[in-house]
């Protein structure tokens, strides 16, 4: 509360108290003047102690309920309306944040990754074998020599010597041998050459085939990596778009909930603005109003919102002591105990659930209605006539 606020509340205060005993102090004379009927005496005032017949007795303990009641009932009320608002707010916030990524999902384009086909072409590996055959070395010596010599025979050179005839059908061996079995020989190194060669291109060409099957094995990997992930997106596109519909229906369900709870915290703001006033009348009417009827009350009432408003302390222009100070689940509560539904009678149950009063229940209302609401808190209940009264007072003094 501000400097200025606070000295004007201690001002008002004051004023509260010394009305109430100016009041009081009219009832007195009241009596004495019954007959008298006296023009100085307010309307109202007359009329309530000559209807009733009441006396009000206004101590200093009033005056430091007052006190004590408006600091404690503001700094409450404060702190349940702001957390009341904050409720709102922080709901029409996430409301708005709902509404906002529903509307970027809804221009959100859903893709998914396209299909990724891998045509592999078959390579066919022709391997060639290109084969050659070999000259026929001859042994032109030997034949030009002797091969070509008619003498050149085992049985004529066997008639010289019987070793030449040994040599000499060697030398015809070799050149049988030469002529018939090296050149297959020949054939057979080349072959083998060849062969070497077709291994060596063989074993090329399987390092390269198996370069290309890892490859292959790679792309039908990746392939059914990505069959996988489009499997996962299709299915995060069906739920999303489950998730959208429901997100539209609920926030289109909410769309007048959104203007109720945007009034709710307008009206609550209001509500607070106001509390510095509205509580101080309430604790007024707690430590001052307790024994006056409803019209005595709201005609008071009514004086001390022109006196904080003069004074410029905000109060609601229709101020009520249930709205201000009572809770609508308590007071539906109280009804069901058997407190009477009128303004009067629930302003009667907010002021005996903050303060410490002294009921006058000539209809037994407060009687029935206390002892079903404190039913369940164990409630004792004594007359004076009791034999154990003393007892019961002290056992409870005991507990307090």
């Amino acid at each position: 509360m501000k400097e200025d606020e606070r000295k004007e509340v201690i001002l008002i205060c004051k004023t509260f108290h010394t009305s109430a005993s100016q009041l009081s102090e009219r009832y007195d004379m009241s009596v004495q003047r019954k007959s008298s009927n006296s023009s100085r005496l307010e309307p109202f005032f007359c009329r309530f102690l000559s209807d009733l017949g009441r006396h009000n007795y206004v101590t200093p303990t009033c005056y430091m309920e007052l006190m004590a009641a408006f600091s404690q009932l503001l700094a409450m009320k404060r702190g349940s309306i702001m957390k009341a608002k904050k409720r709102y707010k922080n709901g029409l916030e996430k409301l708005a944040f709902a509404e906002s990524q529903v509307h970027e999902m809804l221009q959100f384009d859903f893709r998914l990754f396209p299909h990724h086909k891998y045509v592999m072409k078959e390579n066919l590996i022709f391997f060639f074998f290109p084969l050659s055959l070999l000259q026929e070395e001859s042994m032109q010596k030997i034949r030009a020599t002797y091969m070509t010599n008619p003498d050149f025979s085992p049985a004529k050179v066997a008639k010289a010597s019987s070793a030449a005839e040994g040599l000499c059908k060697w030398i015809k061996a070799m050149e049988s041998y030469d002529r018939i079995v090296a050149p297959k020989k020949a054939k057979q190194a080349e072959a083998q050459a060849t062969l070497a060669a077709a291994m060596a291109t063989l074993s090329e060409k399987r390092a390269q085939l198996k370069e290309v099957m890892d490859r292959l094995a790679d792309l039908q990997r990746i392939s059914q990596e990505k069959t996988e992930e489009k499997a996962k997106l299709e299915a995060q596109r069906d739920l999303c778009q489950q998730k959208l519909e429901r997100a539209e229906k609920l926030i289109g369900g909410l769309g007048g909930e959104k203007t109720r709870w945007s009034k709710a915290a307008e009206d609550l703001q209001n509500t607070y603005d106001n509390l510095t006033g509205d509580v101080l009348i309430s604790a007024g009417v707690m430590a001052y109003l307790g024994a006056f009827t409803a019209s005595f009350r709201q005609d008071c009432t009514g004086q001390w919102i022109k006196l904080c408003q003069s004074k410029s302390i905000p109060s609601s222009d229709d101020f009520s002591l249930s709205k201000t100070l009572g809770d609508p689940i308590k007071i539906r509560a109280w009804n069901i105990a058997g407190l009477p539904t009128d303004s009067f009678s629930i302003d009667n149950g907010v002021i005996t659930s903050n303060s410490r009063p002294l009921m006058i229940d000539p209809q037994g209302q407060a009687n029935k209605w206390v002892k079903n609401s404190e039913k369940d808190n164990k409630l004792n209940i004594i007359k004076l006539t009791d034999d154990d009264y003393m007892r019961t007072l002290e056992n409870l003094n005991h507990l307090v």
